[in-house]
């Protein structure tokens, strides 16, 4: 408990604490991972920026209409929005400490995750097969860019899941195992957050342009 001691000078008071403030272990974990996660969001502006300038420069090559496969884009969205609802999910059996929901939660989420990696690659070797190569285009450079750093992010989210489930199977729904799962959830979060920009912006306008 800080304690204030104040000293009198002819003119003024000064006030100052004698003691420090007793912080509760971990508690600036969210506030730096806050930053982190705006940091992310100042790499993915500038993705999309880049692709807003040179998505429509097709030096003759394929347009987003001739390229894009729509219905393939939606079920890829879907796993991702499924995949959120399912860490929801582990979420509130957090909550309840039950770790064993816990833990089938985020198996389910991690697939998820898994189907749409999985989708993204197929994607992009149907692309690359049909010549439609990052080299072909500035608007092909700018788009694999951006979504595949997307990708990235959930590939390494995948990693990350894997790993807190590993922890949480040996050390159960410890404070710090809860607080790592917090992050893990705002970061997978974000990258929903993204990918809906990704499938509006990149997919649906630019088949619509």
């Amino acid at each position: 408990m800080a304690q204030a001691q104040a000293q009198a000078l002819p003119d003024r008071e000064i006030f100052y604490l004698a003691d420090e403030h007793d912080h509760e272990a971990g508690g600036s974990t969210m506030l730096g991972f806050w930053i982190y996660l705006m940091s992310d969001c100042l790499i993915f502006a500038m993705l999309f920026a880049c692709y807003g300038v040179f998505g429509g420069s097709y030096a003759g090559g394929p347009t987003p209409a001739e390229i894009f496969e729509l219905p393939l884009v939606a079920v890829n969205t879907t796993m991702l929005l499924l995949s959120s609802i399912t860490y929801g999910f582990a979420m509130l059996a957090m909550e309840e400490k039950r770790k064993t929901g816990t833990l089938a939660w985020l198996a389910i989420t991690g697939l998820f995750g898994l189907c749409f990696i999985g989708i993204e690659l197929y994607e992009f070797s149907a692309l690359i097969h049909e010549g439609a190569t990052p080299q072909r285009s500035a608007f092909l450079s700018s788009f694999f860019l951006l979504v595949g750093t997307h990708g990235l992010h959930v590939s390494l989210g995948i990693v990350w899941l894997v790993t807190l489930m590993a922890q949480v199977g040996r050390f159960g729904l410890t404070v710090a195992n809860k607080r790592r799962l917090m992050c893990l959830s705002l970061f997978w979060h974000f990258l929903d957050v993204i990918w809906i920009g990704v499938f509006t912006f990149v997919y649906l306008l630019g088949v619509l342009r």
